[in-house]
């Protein structure tokens, strides 16, 4: 594809995010940028979203390797998402989403977590910064952390698979993926649930915790799970109590989510009465919604390779026990990190 790189939207510590236009169409896509030197992650992301084909996953379209300014450069072109995130929508309506259309974003994220789950692919990094808005609803974004939940399965081609060291975002980790022990299909899900609290409150599905040691050695140990809101519908609870089960067998799959009456009726009720969704979202050129992508690589972390301890229990013991000394403090614009190992 000939194109040509316009001005740069986000930044992460390693990939940056440009507007593109093709030299011949008048086609507008993204394009995310790294070093090839420095490209595993990108490279991986690419060789999930080739494979993809969903209106629930954001589009690939390409990729390419350029020289600019003397550097050889790995190219990623997905699909131009015009609205921003989630989260900047969580923002742009208030700090709260209202009920209804909660209802038809999250229907929308499942449809996408049942195509990727039956395709063996788990996403392993679910929140509200990595789902994107369009004109046609919501796609799940960021595969940098996915990984392949059946080596088996053709679909996950040379993805990694789940026996290497778990990823993604602190916040949003279910009970067995901070204890170290596994990160599968089941993960997800328990991240959907935090991710709708992110849109009911505005805020992190966890209060009270000031650094990332403390917040794993409470999601693995404390037997508790985020506080489900007390002015949601009985639906919405319910829905919510299905996707934020401690023990991963018990969770609900997103097929079977997809039947939850939450979803159906919620979707009902906006279709009934479009006024849920309030303004139109400021365009993509107008802001750094691609901040989010990559923007806290910097602190790569790996349960498995914290220390030489023997088990993840063991590890994540001694987190919680010096958390003082690791001081990874963040402030409110900081508290949601993605977490990659570099193996």
């Amino acid at each position: 594809m000939d194109w040509t790189r316009g001005h740069t939207i986000g930044h992460g510590s390693s990939a940056a995010v440009s507007v593109a236009k093709s030299r011949f169409y008048d086609d507008v896509f993204a394009v995310k940028s790294v070093e090839l030197s420095q490209s595993h992650f990108l490279q991986k992301e690419q060789t999930i979203l080739s494979k993809l084909r969903s209106p629930y996953i954001v589009t690939y379209k390409g990729y390419d390797v350029t020289k600019e300014n003397n550097k050889l450069m790995f190219n990623l072109m997905m699909d131009y998402m015009s609205d921003g995130t989630l989260s900047d929508e969580i923002r742009k309506q208030g700090g709260r989403i209202k009920e209804p259309l909660i209802g038809y974003y999250t229907k929308q994220i499942v449809q996408g977590l049942e195509y990727l789950h039956t395709r063996g692919i788990v996403h392993c990094d679910i929140k509200g910064q990595n789902i994107l808005l369009g004109k046609t609803g919501v796609k799940i974004a960021d595969f940098g952390c996915a990984k392949c939940d059946d080596p088996a399965e053709q679909d996950c081609g040379a993805v990694a698979s789940t026996s290497e060291p778990i990823g993604g975002t602190p916040m949003f980790m279910a009970p067995e993926v901070a204890r170290g022990e596994e990160q599968r299909c089941p993960a997800d899900i328990w991240a959907l649930g935090c991710t709708i609290i992110e849109m009911v409150t505005g805020g992190s599905p966890w209060t009270n915790v000031t650094n990332a040691a403390s917040l794993l050695y409470k999601i693995a140990f404390s037997g508790q799970s985020p506080e489900i809101p007390k002015f949601l519908s009985l639906q919405a609870k319910d829905f919510l109590s299905k996707c934020l089960r401690r023990d991963p067998r018990e969770r609900w799959t997103a097929k079977e989510l997809l039947k939850h009456p939450f979803l159906e009726e919620a979707h009902s009720i906006l279709m009934a009465n479009q006024d849920f969704v309030t303004g139109s979202p400021t365009s993509i050129l107008d802001q750094d919604i691609w901040n989010s992508v990559e923007e806290s690589e910097t602190m790569e972390y790996s349960i498995q390779t914290v220390n030489s301890m023997d088990s993840p229990l063991q590890r994540v013991t001694e987190l919680g026990s010096n958390s003082g000394e690791l001081n990874w403090r963040w402030n409110d614009d900081e508290r949601w990190i993605t977490v990659r190992s570099s193996k």
